[in-house]
């Protein structure tokens, strides 16, 4: 009983069985959002309370729930259908709607008060939705879509832009559908909507999102590269060491897809690129990838600690618990564990892994370099 309890609030939280899978899925109603990326001042004002408390892993976001980011506070948060949210500084969104009805569709709709968001949606279920909306302007999502959204209501400038997939933009009784590049830009005060193609950005290569680069030194060069994209005149990178690129260790155009860059210190870095094509207009901005430069030591080749000590199963979701060296980085398939404890302990919930055998690999990473991954095997059915 007590499994079933927990699975229960694991579908609450958009963590349990696939609402898309045949069977009972996700009890009907209202569903919670979560976090699953915090840095910087995040708040949140509960509707039913009317609180306004500090932004956590634990805080379960549900329907009228208000975020806000400070300056230098960004956060990610993920829904029952599994669309994701990236809240950037100085922002402010609604949970609209965030529901499952009997037949397991799940409507998702979030408005977007002031700031920036970056979105990104699964492959929707028939009868779903998943919407956002912008100075009243609606637009409805489609499956496997990335788009950035801006309102700034004191500029009174509002945009839609579609980094790849589909969308469908109404506003006072005008449609228009976007789709790979394309935004849709508007005043309050002025009938209709603009819409334009945009230069797309490029897909960052090396470092590697989340790896190590290790140096002998801070002289030895670092390589950036990404890809190519046509007819563009120049490429804007900008590397930094917070998320949130308030404050900038490098900010240049270069003509090439690539840049040696030396004299970078030991740390953690973040970097994105934009395209400039022949007008001077800059595209969107790139993912934004993390990466850290470790300078070498004589004791690089030492073993670091990792041990899966359980797999705990709930439907199609796995929790992983383990322990490494304390200080490390935690990835598990590829994504950081939000925590690791003090003491080197760690906990992380997958996704909906697929039916059938599923292969987990957790790597550990710790601040000199070292890294240690293992490998389990679990079959779900």
């Amino acid at each position: 009983m007590g499994g079933a309890l927990l699975e229960k609030g694991l579908e609450k939280i958009g963590l349990g069985v696939n609402p898309s899978a045949s069977g009972p899925g996700s009890e009907a109603g209202p569903q919670q959002a979560h976090f699953t990326a915090l840095d910087g001042s995040v708040r949140v004002k509960k509707a039913l309370t009317g609180q306004t408390i500090e932004a956590a892993y634990n805080v379960a976001l549900e329907k009228n729930d208000v975020i806000q980011t400070g300056s230098e506070g960004i956060a990610k948060i993920v829904f029952a259908d599994g669309t994701s949210y990236s809240i950037k500084p100085d922002s402010l969104i609604v949970v609209q709607d965030n529901s499952v009805d009997n037949s397991q569709r799940i409507n998702v709709e979030v408005q977007v008060t002031t700031g920036t968001v970056d979105l990104n949606t699964p492959t929707i279920r028939p009868g779903s939705s998943s919407r956002v909306t912008v100075a009243g302007a609606v637009a409805t999502i489609g499956s496997d879509t990335a788009a950035q959204v801006h309102n700034d209501p004191r500029t009174d400038e509002h945009e839609f832009l579609l980094k790849k997939g589909e969308a469908r933009v109404n506003r006072d009784g005008q449609e228009e559908k976007l789709t790979d590049n394309e935004k849709l830009v508007f005043k309050q005060d002025q009938p209709g909507m603009v819409k334009t193609k945009e230069i797309a950005p490029p897909i960052l290569v090396d470092p590697p999102n989340t790896q190590s680069v290790l140096l002998a030194n801070d002289n030895q060069q670092v390589l950036f590269s990404w890809s190519e994209i046509p007819n563009v005149k120049l490429y804007h990178i900008r590397i930094a060491k917070n998320p949130y690129f308030s404050s900038t260790v490098l900010d240049t155009k270069v003509q090439s897809p690539q840049v040696k860059i030396q004299h970078l210190g030991e740390g953690t870095y973040y970097w994105t690129v934009q395209s400039i094509a022949a007008n001077g207009r800059e595209s969107a901005d790139s993912e934004h990838n993390r990466f850290q430069i470790v300078f070498k030591t004589g004791d690089d080749q030492a073993d670091l600690a990792l041990e899966i000590e359980s797999l705990v199963q709930y439907g199609r979701v796995i929790q992983i618990l383990g322990h490494t060296e304390p200080g490390a980085h935690v990835f598990v398939n590829g994504q950081s564990v939000a925590v690791v404890n003090a003491d080197g302990s760690f906990s992380h919930f997958t996704g909906k892994l697929e039916p059938g055998e599923n292969v987990i690999t957790v790597t550990a990473q710790n601040s000199k370099g070292r890294v240690n991954t293992k490998t389990k095997k679990v079959t779900i059915q």
